[in-house]
């Protein structure tokens, strides 16, 4: 039985919901989707300056799961850039 997600603490809520490369119509790109738990992770540590331990307890989850949100942020965001495919933001 799988255990039961514990409800994280997101209070980011971004207004743009797209980046994709410049000149390409959005139609013919493929997407790398980021969760509201990723995009939240992303800011807390890199905009917001906060080391994982803070960042994790602001989000209402452990340092080790923090880690494994910021690192799969940072894998599709360098897809993204590598392959050239658009970011969709889903908002929550």
């Amino acid at each position: 039985m799988v255990r039961p997600k514990n409800p994280r603490f997101l209070r980011f809520n971004p207004e743009v919901v797209y980046f994709k490369p410049r000149g390409v119509p959005l139609s013919i790109l493929e997407e790398v989707e980021l969760l509201p738990d990723e995009l939240e992770a992303l800011k807390l540590h890199d905009v917001d300056g906060l080391d994982q331990i803070e960042a994790a307890k602001k989000m209402n989850v452990s340092q080790p799961t923090f880690g494994r949100i910021l690192d799969k942020t940072y894998k599709k965001i360098a897809i993204a850039i590598i392959k050239g495919k658009a970011i969709k933001i889903i908002k929550k």
